[in-house]
């Protein structure tokens, strides 16, 4: 049995389905882990969500923003983006079962000693607060009164945690940290203008995952989201985006030992998105 972290696929199904062919992959054996953003900018969406709903059982994913932002269109609540590839889905037969299949993936997981989430963590947030909070959010998403949600999820603010938070507020600030996050202040403010290297900090601010006193330190962490890290984290984390969609590759880490890799495997991508293009 091979384990398997896979950072955002956005849309890129034929080099999704390269990387799976280059590493032996097997849906009776082995399990992926996939970080969010599975839809958009890439040109096959629609063939991304029904290769993974296909492998339900074997195939484990993540929401991110990317996949956040076509529940939101889909149901007017946004409008759509010139650079969405995501028009193939709206207009499927099985539209509906995509979506509620989307919908439905968690926020945040913690398997075989890696704590997996699209973004970032909050530096107050150690992995039971994390996984807490993406379960209250899942929650919403998956009642009945998740289109109302949707329209109160987007904003910057509150752009600090406070245990205090509650209602729209609440999962506003995790949402945010778990499919947003980049950069974030010593005591957790969160930065969302800046999305260059984590050597462009702005001033006050840095990668979340260096905050000194950071909760979540000691245990490994993987994520996606921030492709212009090239692959390059710190000490204990593990960032997978490695800009398939810019054309650069699709990457995958094997899973050794808890909270190990064993192997990093990538498949060099076409670039089907321009540079500039949000």
């Amino acid at each position: 049995m091979a384990l398997y972290m896979i950072g955002d696929v956005q849309g890129c199904d034929e080099a999704l389905g390269q990387l799976l062919e280059k590493v032996g992959f097997s849906r009776s054996r082995d399990t992926l882990y996939l970080l969010g953003d599975l839809v958009n900018r890439g040109p096959l969406s629609l063939a991304v969500l029904r290769r993974l709903t296909a492998l339900e059982g074997s195939a484990h994913c993540l929401l991110g923003n990317h996949d956040l932002h076509l529940l939101a269109t889909a149901q007017g609540v946004r409008k759509p983006h010139r650079s969405d590839t995501v028009g193939d889905i709206l207009s499927a037969p099985d539209r509906g079962a995509l979506l509620d299949w989307l919908r439905a993936r968690p926020m945040a997981m913690f398997e075989h000693g890696w704590l997996m989430v699209h973004a970032g963590v909050l530096p107050q947030w150690d992995v039971a607060l994390t996984l807490q909070l993406a379960g209250e959010l899942e929650a919403v998403l998956r009642s009945p009164d998740w289109v109302d949600f949707l329209h109160h999820m987007y904003g910057n603010e509150p752009s600090q945690w406070q245990d205090d938070l509650a209602g729209a507020e609440r999962l506003r600030v995790v949402v945010n940290a778990l499919t947003r996050l980049r950069f974030c202040s010593a005591q957790g403010v969160m930065e969302f203008d800046s999305k260059d290297s984590a050597a462009t900090a702005p001033e006050g601010y840095m990668p979340w995952f260096d905050v000194p006193e950071r909760r979540t330190r000691g245990v490994s962490v993987a994520f996606g989201h921030w492709s212009t890290l090239q692959g390059a984290g710190s000490a204990g984390v593990l960032p997978l985006d490695t800009g398939c969609v810019w054309g650069g590759s699709l990457t995958a880490a094997r899973i050794s030992s808890p909270g190990k890799v064993s192997e990093i495997i990538s498949m060099p991508c076409a670039q089907t998105c321009k540079p500039g293009m949000n």
